[in-house]
């Protein structure tokens, strides 16, 4: 994809174009870019970029020109694919997709099937023969603009056509989805700039550091569709896995289905081996491809993708999120295949992925004859005890319970980062609740059933979110030893061989104990210290201080994570 010439705001795709910026275009759409690069099948899109979003908070509204261009852009498109935006005869619908230069899975939104009208409605039945399946479109297309262009809070999933749909919004928000599909689009583009800055992205850029400026591009791309027959569906492939880090294809597959449909937990999709009993050609190109952005990508990959009446379409591919567990196992597992060097591969694991990993587990022999309150799939490992509440707004306010959820939605995501567990009833391993937990690192059961709100809110239980059990009570934990774990082992060896700084279970005096002194900040160290130990000199902050202070030897049970938050300080200063 390169700038057309003339166009300010866009980035449009061509043949044998050079790799855009990532900072202009956003890593949806730069996945994009890559996977066309590589031969790979992807409906056409152009970009919306980050620069146009900052235009439009400096000014409230689509700056100048912008709205010439994106007709410039659809153009592109319609010459593509033969269709016309709007059209009575084969007409285009698009997707409006946000995309920040840094990966923020599920907290921007997301506008299908853009483009919709009666008229389209009527098209659609004509191309297809199928009127419900253009009906469904248009009640899909109608819910997703009025809750997230017009702002409705109703219910509208469940409504059982597009008049009702209609209906519900306007007596809400006192405002129609309008029949223009430019009108539409218009309104949708702006709409995802401003949900870059939506309570849940703030407050997940806020919890991982990313600067709270970034904006968001927006790709315009052109629909497949999974819900079109018994031949279509919608899936999400993890080129290994992001639980354990196994090298081996990790999804779910949901025919006649819409990517949205897998992503909001509301609907509990099949394991890919049904893709592969129904169309094993397509299973084995989707395999193909992943196999090549996993090793083009030189890490574990998500994709997004669709099947079309039998025709796969890649919608998007990007670095899986993944728990603690799954960053250790593939970073190691990357030099062993000989992708990565082990300089390289302490970069890919943090010392707070590693301190996750060295939680406290459940016991042994404490889970038998322990009451199971609730059982489902286990989608990020761990454990954690608390109370169980309800809503994301309790879960903020009593930090370290436990969320439970019918299913989780960006809209949770300030309540999943204060709680210690997350528990659904609905949804499955690629759902919104186990995507996000697995890159906060936090202990994730989903599919539970319904009732289990219900069953659980109130009680203090304790989520094994490793075997997918939620249990009565506060259950007993023993630690973890970091030696005993063959991965753990090797890259401590590779950490130790990568700083200047030692870190050692035991060393001899004289030791500058930080235990004993004083309680509070970090306490300042006497000229000439070499050797310090205390819980403050574990922190990134703490091992930041020992290092400029010329401080040679860490002593701590747990070397790992110290040893990365030295390599990561170190990587910092030069």
């Amino acid at each position: 994809m390169t700038a057309t010439t003339g166009l300010r705001w866009l980035v449009v795709p061509g043949p044998g174009t050079p790799e855009p910026s990532r900072d202009l275009v956003g890593g949806k759409a730069w996945s994009l870019w890559r996977m066309r690069s590589l031969g790979l099948r992807v409906p056409p899109a152009f970009v919306v970029t980050t620069e146009a979003c900052a235009a439009y908070f400096a000014r409230e509204e689509l700056p100048e020109g912008l709205t010439d261009e994106l007709v410039t852009g659809i153009r592109l498109l319609e010459t593509e694919l033969g269709r016309t935006f709007g059209g009575h005869r084969r007409p285009l619908l698009v997707s409006v997709r946000s995309g920040a230069a840094v990966s923020m899975p599920g907290m921007m939104d997301t506008i299908l099937d853009l483009g919709c009208n009666d008229r389209v409605e009527a098209a659609l039945a004509a191309e297809t023969g199928d009127p419900e399946f253009a009906a469904e479109v248009h009640r899909r297309f109608t819910g997703f603009y009025g809750r997230l262009v017009l702002g409705s809070t109703e219910e509208l999933e469940d409504l059982p056509d597009t008049a009702a749909v209609r209906a519900a919004i306007a007596d809400d928000v006192g405002e129609p989805v309008p029949a223009d599909p430019w009108e539409q689009l218009h309104a949708a583009v702006a709409a995802v700039f401003r949900s870059s800055r939506s309570r849940r992205a703030v407050a997940y850029r806020k919890h991982y550091g990313i600067p709270e400026d970034l904006g968001t591009a927006v790709t315009i791309q052109a629909m497949v569709f999974g819900n079109l027959d018994d031949d279509s569906g919608t899936g999400v492939l993890f080129t290994r896995s992001p639980v354990d880090g196994t090298r081996e294809p990790y999804g779910e597959y949901l025919p006649r289905g819409q990517g949205e449909d897998v992503v909001s937990g509301r609907v509990t999709p099949k394991p890919l081996a049904q893709l592969a009993e129904s169309w094993p050609n397509v299973h084995s190109e989707l395999i193909a491809a992943a196999e090549c952005l996993d090793r083009e990508g030189r890490d574990a990959q998500d994709i997004e993708f669709t099947v079309q009446n039998g025709e796969l379409f890649l919608l998007q591919s990007r670095p899986a999120k993944r728990t603690a567990r799954a960053a250790v196992r593939i970073a190691v597992e990357l030099v062993d295949e000989g992708v990565l060097d082990a300089d390289e591969a302490v970069t890919r694991v943090t010392a707070e992925q590693v301190r996750t990993l060295l939680r406290p587990e459940i016991a042994a022999g404490a889970s038998e004859g322990a009451e199971e309150l609730a059982k489902g799939v286990g989608a990020s490992p761990g454990v954690a005890t608390g109370v169980v509440v309800d809503t994301p707004e309790a879960a903020q306010a009593n930090p370290g319970c436990v969320l439970v959820r019918k299913s989780t939605s960006p809209d949770d995501v300030h309540g999943m980062i204060a709680a210690s567990a997350v528990v659904t009833e609905q949804g499955g391993a690629t759902s919104h609740a186990a995507v996000v937990s697995r890159a906060l690192d936090t202990p994730c059961v989903v599919g539970c059933g319904a009732g289990a709100v219900e069953a659980l809110v109130g009680r203090t239980v304790t989520v094994d979110a490793t075997r997918g059990v939620v249990y009565a009570g506060e259950l007993p934990t023993e630690a973890v030893d970091e030696s005993e774990d063959e991965d753990l082992r090797r890259l401590t060896q590779w950490a130790q061989r990568a700083t200047t700084l030692t870190v050692a279970a035991t060393a001899p005096e004289p030791v500058f104990d930080a235990d004993s002194a004083a309680a509070g900040d970090i306490p300042e160290l006497p000229p000439g210290t070499k050797t310090v130990r205390g819980a403050v000199f574990c922190t990134p902050e703490g091992v930041r201080v020992a290092l400029e202070a010329g401080v040679e030897t860490i002593v701590t049970p747990h070397r790992l994570p110290v040893l990365l938050a030295a390599i990561a300080h170190q990587r910092s200063t030069t």
